[in-house]
């Protein structure tokens, strides 16, 4: 098996940030000094809870105010003051509420809290500036250890990528699921789909994939959902698909409580909505994709760009997208939150995406728009420049900070809450296939089967 190639990655200029999330400054001035009124301990010195609850809203109040990276520098003001107010600084209890409140992290990755904290701010204000570790992952194709540098690529086109805390995974066209290590950056295992007839040379094509708790859970085109363990050898059908009554599996996704099917082809049946635990169908109906049954249909002899579903896990919300037309469905009373709308332009649904409260879209004309999932509500807006309509599509994803857009080869990255162009990245990536993000990595795949890698916290 070849070894991963690293690489040192910097950003070339597209404009300059606007820096809004880099500074505290005036944060002090901001936040009420404590009243001598107020009660103290005994001996004039403030009780350890309250400053540490004074600490925690001041990190908060800036968080909210200036942007997540405004909290570092905020809070260090409150441990200046004096010894007995800096020993607070120490407190793992604060850095548990910081991680999860500001970074939205309920799972320790580092020795502490505080050290989660650091990695967490730092890992933030690299991807702001484009500073990260590239590297190509290499890959065993048909478990003989053969690279994918020297192979026929038609079948090993990436259509999805998922990305977990320890782990990516890529979903091919032959069907297959390859899993990488994010530490060692080394290819792990390769899962395959249990045989079954064929209705098409793409009906086992990787139509989605979810990476939650040690598990992989990924999709087929023609319905099947298989799990797998990332430590096992085993994978086992836990749904069955039947195109002929369901339609195609377009796209797929979901958390550790959903697993959510987009299907096209048969009326009334677009969105399938599972019981991450049991596994049961929850949810059937749906007229999203009752246009688009052709392409569905299609889909399981060539590449169809039908739609695309995604799953916030915190608001239990689903958003799923075609060129045409826009749904939100809360997940836990299986309502509606937007009932399906028709849109004005033509979407390119591979560039949408959904992360927390925000969901992204970017329309056929390169404008691209993050917007609120609970109001609808516009938070920034941005335009890909140097690209016509009808053109190659646009590839797009996001994490809780960046917008990125593959256009032209090339690597785009704009700012979640202001619409700022960011940089672009110095690698190029010829016709993309797949783009995702997190808040710590990048991966974007190419149509010859290269797989790139950006880790934004390796600094």
């Amino acid at each position: 098996m070849s070894s991963p190639t690293p690489s040192s990655s910097s950003s070339s200029s597209g404009s300059s940030s606007d820096g809004s999330d880099s500074t505290g400054g005036g944060t002090r001035e901001e936040f009420e000094r404590p009243s001598s009124s107020r009660q103290r301990s005994d001996d004039g010195v403030w009780p350890e809870p309250f400053i540490e609850a004074l600490a925690y809203q001041v990190a908060m109040d800036a968080a909210r105010t200036l942007g997540r990276l405004a909290a570092g520098p905020a809070i260090a003001t409150v441990f200046q003051v004096c010894s007995t107010w800096a020993a607070i600084s120490r407190s793992e209890h604060l850095w548990e509420r910081l991680v999860r409140e500001i970074w939205a992290r309920d799972i320790l990755i580092h020795a502490t809290w505080h050290d989660e904290y650091i990695f967490r701010h730092v890992t933030a204000s690299n991807f702001q500036t484009g500073r990260a570790e590239h590297t190509l992952l290499h890959y065993a194709v048909n478990g003989n250890g053969g690279d994918a540098a020297n192979i026929n690529h038609d079948r090993l086109i990436c259509r999805c990528v998922a990305l977990s805390d320890f782990h990516v995974g890529c979903g091919f066209e032959d069907g297959t699921v390859r899993l990488f290590d994010l530490a060692t950056r080394v290819h792990v295992s390769t899962f395959h789909p249990l045989p079954r007839p064929r209705l098409g040379p793409r009906s086992q094509a990787v139509s989605g994939i979810i990476l939650v708790d040690g598990t992989v859970v990924f999709a087929s085109i023609i319905g099947d959902v298989h799990v797998a363990f990332v430590h096992g050898d085993g994978v086992r059908r836990a749904q069955l698909g039947n195109v002929f009554n369901d339609g195609a599996l377009v796209s797929f996704s979901g958390c550790r409580r959903w697993w959510v099917g987009l299907f096209a082809g048969a009326q009334g049946r677009s969105i399938h909505v599972w019981d991450g635990q049991t596994e049961n169908l929850v949810f059937d109906g749906r007229s999203l994709t009752d246009s688009d049954a052709l392409q569905g249909w299609r889909a399981l002899v060539q590449f169809e760009s039908v739609g695309r579903v995604r799953v916030s896990s915190g608001l239990g919300a689903l958003l799923a997208h075609t060129s045409v037309r826009v749904m939100l469905l809360d997940l836990d009373r299986m309502e509606p939150i937007l009932v399906e709308r028709e849109l004005q332009t033509r979407v390119t649904v591979e560039s949408v995406d959904l992360v927390g409260e925000l969901f992204l879209v970017v329309d056929s004309r390169g404008v691209g728009r993050v917007r609120r999932v609970d109001s609808f509500e516009r938070v920034s807006r941005f335009r890909v420049r140097g690209v016509d309509e009808g053109e190659e599509p646009l590839i797009a994803c996001m994490n809780s900070g960046c917008v990125f857009v593959w256009a032209r080869s090339e690597i785009r990255v704009w700012s979640v809450e202001h619409g700022v162009r960011l940089y672009s990245l110095e690698e190029r990536v010829d016709e993309a296939t797949a783009l995702a993000a997190d808040e710590g990595h990048l991966v974007a795949c190419s149509s010859d089967g290269s797989i790139h890698l950006w880790d934004f916290g390796a600094f």
